[in-house]
């Protein structure tokens, strides 16, 4: 199993506020939360075609 890549982001604090509070709406963390709405948008582009992999 391949390991996920790891790099730090920055990002405004009432950004990360919103993404909080959404991710706990969704009972997600930050991190996966930012990652599932990343995979979403990519899919919606057709820049993604990923294999299933785990959420």
């Amino acid at each position: 199993m391949v390991g996920k890549k790891q790099f730090p982001l920055r990002l405004d604090p009432k950004l990360y506020e919103a993404l909080e509070k959404w991710a706990s709406d969704e009972l997600r963390s930050v991190n996966s939360h930012i990652e599932f709405l990343l995979r979403e948008a990519l899919k919606r582009s057709g820049r993604f075609k990923g294999e299933k992999t785990d959420e």
